[in-house]
């Protein structure tokens, strides 16, 4: 397979795909077993590519070693293979690319937009508590910035005595940038906003990469030109854009879309127990019927497409 650089100016992070005019991706995690709503993704990342004779590609982001499971990984390529669901290129997965995360890491570093973060997650809710005016982000209350303030000799002793985090320093990463950030949303451009989530982890102490900081690196490497996920993770693409821009990798168009939830409103989701496509295959469904009632949006009974 022939690679190629993503963009100039950026050595580290290559093509893994020919360049293609249309390149979309599904990129589960394997914590779990696949729900309704994932197939719902899926089939339209899919048909968003082969409607328009592009490519469709899977990764399985499996960064998180405490929950990551290879019977998951093997659940996830046999119900979309159920689906008829297929895929162009290698399967990626997160977990083989950890050293590119971390010469990712390493360059932010050398340009002094990261710090290393020694708080506990009691600690920082303790002092957001504590906090008479605590900003609040798309993700709730925002980092105060306690470790930025370290002097590097106080840096230098805690990283030899206790687990850190990475997080990115937004306020010096927004100087860094040039100009306004946006992003193409379904033909239409917003404008980005990363400095309403405060200093995001981009390396976890359990962790070797953040959701963020893998995803935009692997979106560029496979090539990907237009992402299609839940509206779920609209407000991530604040970090991502920044991130992008810091990079200097390729900006994809974003198409977020409306989540599928169950008959008590909720969106389906893992930890509710949401039912999976693997209990759908047991019941007796027929694949080409469920797949098609996602395309036309009419669902099961009891479910529903709704804005999160």
């Amino acid at each position: 397979m022939t690679t190629q650089a993503a963009t100039r100016g950026q050595e580290s992070i290559s093509v893994l795909s020919p360049a293609h005019e249309t390149a979309t991706r599904f990129a589960p995690s394997p914590t779990g077993p696949l729900h309704l709503g994932h197939a719902y993704s899926a089939v339209l990342a899919h048909d968003f590519a082969r409607a328009r004779g592009g490519m469709f590609m899977l990764r399985i982001e499996d960064i998180d070693p405490g929950r990551s499971r290879r019977a998951y990984v093997d659940a996830i390529i046999e119900d979309l293979s159920w689906l008829g669901l297929d895929w162009d290129g290698e399967l990626l997965f997160q977990s083989e690319r950890l050293p590119l995360y971390q010469q990712t890491l390493d360059r932010l570093r050398a340009q002094d937009l990261l710090y290393p973060c020694f708080c506990t997650r009691s600690e920082i809710a303790a002092e957001i508590a504590a906090s008479a005016a605590a900003p609040h982000g798309p993700e709730g209350p925002v980092y105060p910035g306690t470790c930025r303030a370290l002097s590097h000799s106080e840096r230098f002793r805690l990283l030899e005595e206790k687990p850190h985090a990475w997080r990115l320093d937004m306020g010096a990463a927004l100087e860094r940038v040039a100009g306004p950030l946006t992003w193409c949303e379904r033909g239409e451009e917003i404008a980005a906003e990363p400095e309403r989530f405060g200093d995001v982890v981009l390396a976890r102490k359990d962790a070797p990469a953040s959701y963020h900081l893998a995803v935009t690196i692997d979106d560029a490497a496979q090539g990907i030109t237009d992402i299609v996920r839940g509206k779920d993770l609209f407000a991530a693409t604040h970090v991502h854009r920044l991130l992008q821009a810091l990079l200097d990798l390729p900006v994809p168009d974003y198409h977020h879309h409306d989540l599928i939830r169950g008959a008590d409103g909720e969106r389906l989701a893992k930890r509710n127990g949401a039912p999976t496509i693997a209990s759908l295959r047991a019941a007796g469904a027929d694949p080409g019927v469920l797949v098609e009632s996602l395309r036309n949006g009419a669902l099961p009974a009891g479910y529903s497409v709704a804005a999160d």
